[in-house]
């Protein structure tokens, strides 16, 4: 497919993450490796993008370093690849953007977990953030998916989403209606002013709440969190038809 004008270039995947809650899956190898009906979760973002005609990956790694990199190294006719080394230190997501960013060209950009598995309806799901997109008005876009459709979660939903699609969560732990599905397109200008070498994401998005630049675009395809094992059967049977 190709790359229309309003798709960023680059995307950056998380894929440095030791996988404690895949376990024992992730003992002998990184969860972007571990596979649901056949696929790995690594190849399935991978699609996703070069479907939606994303030429650059930027990808984060610590955990089994090297079979992420030979894993990649068989896409090289796909995509231009960057590797993000954190064997010194696995700095979360925050930390991990930081780092990242240098090779990072694009503004605004994607990034993805590699957590998830999902499918499309009619239209790309990369393509509706994008069409979405507006700088004068976001720093954050997430994809999210109504609680009540969101296959596997162990939780209890991420955010609230207002008439003009901006996300919230203020006030106590609550249930909330959406989930967030680990698809974003983020600002360059929200990847700022690091608090530590360590940090998670949740601290750029909790500065573009408060300034009222998080948004969110409601994902109309199926959803499913596959970060424990025991989501992997429940997915295949839901996409088989089970």
């Amino acid at each position: 497919m190709t790359q229309g004008p309003l798709v960023p270039g680059t995307a950056m995947i998380m894929a440095a993450g030791k996988g404690t809650r895949m376990m024992p899956l992730t003992a002998s190898k990184p969860k972007p490796l571990v596979e649901v009906a056949g696929t790995t979760l690594l190849d399935h973002v991978l699609d996703l993008l070069r479907d939606a005609g994303v030429g650059r990956i930027v990808v984060n790694v610590h955990y089994f370093p090297e079979q992420i990199e030979a894993h990649l190294a068989a896409h090289a006719d796909d995509f231009d690849v960057a590797i993000s080394d954190e064997r010194d230190l696995l700095r979360d997501t925050g930390g991990g953007l930081i780092k990242a960013l240098p090779l990072i060209p694009d503004d605004p950009f994607f990034c993805i977990n590699a957590d998830n598995w999902f499918a499309d309806t009619e239209e790309h799901a990369l393509h509706r953030l994008a069409a979405t997109w507006d700088p004068a008005r976001m720093d954050v876009l997430m994809l999210v998916v109504p609680f009540v459709r969101a296959g596997n979660t162990q939780g209890t939903g991420d955010f609230d989403l207002d008439a003009e699609n901006r996300l919230s969560r203020e006030g106590p732990k609550r249930t909330r209606p959406y989930v967030w599905t680990g698809i974003q397109m983020l600002a360059r200008q929200v990847v700022a002013d690091p608090p530590a070498d360590v940090f998670s994401t949740n601290v750029f998005w909790d500065r573009a709440i408060a300034q009222g630049r998080c948004y969110g675009v409601v994902h109309d395809g199926d959803w499913f969190d596959v970060g424990y094992p025991e989501a992997i059967a429940m997915t295949e049977a839901r996409i088989s038809g089970g």
